[in-house]
């Protein structure tokens, strides 16, 4: 299923953590609806293969890859971004996903500082990359990768949940900061979505995970990339700085 944003035609999009998931799913959601999309991330493989997937389906996408951890990488991305497609109007930064669980007495400073680098600092440098050619132009929606395990307590490891906390009040202050001039910051904070991981789960597990959301069921990456969309159009052109629990009637104060 592809949610439908008319005006959403012919803008360009960049899409970090493009490779898999829910940023590929997002990347060719935006694509299903005329958008333009540059796809950021690592595996240049797995890239490649959602730009050819969006080809085929008749849209259109580049392959910008980057370690978005490090600005210089995502510098460069951005220049072949800016070469490709022009003005970027639409940021989601969804790069990261580290939250694998760990007792806390365990974490040493390496995994601590690595974590929040991939998860929280890499959604900044991320934002401070793309963001200047949207305040010139004064329009712009950013959407940022939250969590359910930084809205509250949960298995992730502790640094996980400290990061995705942390995109929450990046997300809140940005778009205090630049509501001013015309561009927009909101966060999305999936709970259970399905993954490879899920996938390989006995079938009474999954069962169990599913039964344990008020709606029944873990959510899917469409459901994500469909919010995505929601949040890149002008129909959500009066909200900035929300962060959208997507969590299956789960819903964190």
């Amino acid at each position: 299923m592809t949610a439908r944003f008319d005006d959403l035609a012919g803008r360009v999009a960049v899409v970090t953590g493009a490779s898999r998931g829910i940023g590929a799913a997002t990347a060719r959601m935006f694509a299903a609806n005329g958008m333009w999309v540059a796809l950021v991330g690592r595996d240049e493989d797995a890239l490649e293969q959602v730009r050819e997937d969006i080809w085929d389906a008749g849209g259109r996408a580049v392959v910008a890859p980057a370690d978005v951890t490090r600005p210089d990488a995502l510098a460069f991305a951005a220049k072949h971004v800016a070469n490709e497609f022009g003005d970027v109007d639409v940021l989601a930064a969804f790069a990261g996903g580290n939250g694998r669980p760990q007792p806390s007495e365990s974490m040493g400073p390496p995994a601590w500082r690595a974590i929040l680098d991939g998860d929280l600092s890499s959604a900044f440098y991320t934002i401070q990359t793309f963001v200047g050619g949207m305040l010139e132009r004064g329009r712009g929606s950013i959407i940022t990768m939250s969590s359910a395990a930084g809205r509250a307590p949960s298995q992730a490891n502790v640094a996980y949940a400290v990061a995705k906390a942390g995109v929450v009040m990046l997300t809140r202050h940005l778009a205090a900061e630049f509501a001013p001039r015309g561009v927009r910051v909101n966060a999305l904070a999936p709970s259970a979505v399905r993954n490879q991981k899920m996938a390989a789960m006995p079938g009474a597990q999954f069962d169990a995970l599913a039964q344990s959301f008020p709606l029944g069921r873990i959510g899917e990456p469409n459901d994500i990339a469909a919010a995505a969309a929601y949040l890149a159009s002008d129909a959500s052109g009066w909200v900035t700085g929300v962060t959208l629990d997507i969590s299956g009637g789960k819903v964190y104060a």
